[in-house]
């Protein structure tokens, strides 16, 4: 089984669900800081993530658990970041919304909103003055496309040629602010022929269809390095901060999104294909209830930072 194949892909959102239905747990629990989960949007993170190149590199926003794991971020080590431990990618000193891993290409995680979006020309300009063959990919949710720095970052890359890829994950929610009370318009990759770019809608909770539309793009970006406006059209199925009770949630539109969850829909469509069974997927459970119990443990048994690094890796 490849890792971009339909039953990788559909353990891995079981993992990246696993994952932060645990910090959901930890933050009720009071063993951890609540913290901004992607839960339904696992198929837009997957999809988008393990189409890129290895040598790619990735601006992305404060619900980034997804994208971390489809990268191959260690679980453990993600944890611990969020615990505040010294063994987490940033030594304890990001929490889950500020996570930068260099070794996977992962330049920043922000939590200003757009805060991603003013440094993708930048970093894509680099590469294309070390003449470079990769792309940036630059992920931000629909709240973001509401910011001036959105029209700026995108006049900019495609004035200057950039080859930056930018994903609107459209979840509906800006917030505790439903999108219909922030524009008049559905959709959000119909700006950018504003600015003389490509833009594309895919439906978000399809993970194959994501990953065939961002594997184009991301194609059409190496040869022609001109930017490209990707929209993956999901829902985030939790609240904007855990713990939250959704009570300003329409129940109705809810129970509609909850019926289009990407790892249900997968796992129903593989198994009407043969290609999965119960069983098999019972088996992929079980290893993801395997590696979130190892890291939980690591991350529990990690200790803290020591007091001398309360300076060390910062800029004063």
């Amino acid at each position: 089984m490849t890792e971009t194949s339909p039953g990788a892909l559909l353990e891995s959102m079981m993992l990246v669900r696993a994952f932060e239905d645990q910090n959901r747990a930890l933050a009720a629990a009071g063993k951890a800081p609540g913290t901004c989960t992607s839960i339904g949007q696992e198929a837009a993170a997957l999809g988008v993530i393990k189409a890129l190149g290895r040598g790619d590199l990735i601006l992305t926003n404060h619900r980034s658990a997804g994208h971390l794991l489809a990268r191959g971020a260690d679980p453990g080590r993600v944890l611990a970041e969020i615990m505040g431990r010294s063994t987490g990618y940033c030594k304890g000193k990001s929490g889950s919304l500020h996570i930068s891993a260099k070794d996977l290409g992962v330049i920043l995680t922000s939590t200003i909103v757009g805060g991603e979006l003013s440094l993708a020309p930048g970093v894509a300009l680099s590469l294309s003055m070390q003449n470079s063959d990769a792309i940036v990919a630059c992920l931000f949710g629909d709240g973001a496309a509401c910011e001036g720095v959105f029209h700026e970052s995108l006049n900019l890359a495609a004035v200057w040629n950039l080859p930056v890829l930018y994903v609107c994950e459209n979840n509906q929610w800006q917030a505790f602010v439903h999108r219909g009370e922030t524009m008049l318009t559905e959709r959000i990759a119909t700006r950018a022929a504003a600015y003389g770019m490509e833009g594309v809608t895919v439906e978000g909770n399809d993970v194959e269809a994501v990953y065939g539309a961002t594997a184009e793009a991301v194609a059409k970006i190496r040869k022609n390095r001109k930017p490209i406006l990707l929209e993956t059209y999901t829902y985030r199925i939790r609240g904007h901060y855990e713990p939250d009770d959704q009570s300003y949630v329409d129940p109705q539109e809810l129970a509609h999104w909850r019926a289009r969850d990407p790892i249900e829909t997968l796992k129903q469509k593989l198994i009407q294909q043969r290609s999965l069974t119960e069983d098999v997927f019972e088996r992929m459970r079980e290893r993801v209830a395997r590696r979130m119990a190892d890291a939980l443990s690591f991350a529990s048994d990690s200790p803290f930072p020591a007091a001398a690094e309360l300076t060390t890796d910062v800029y004063a």
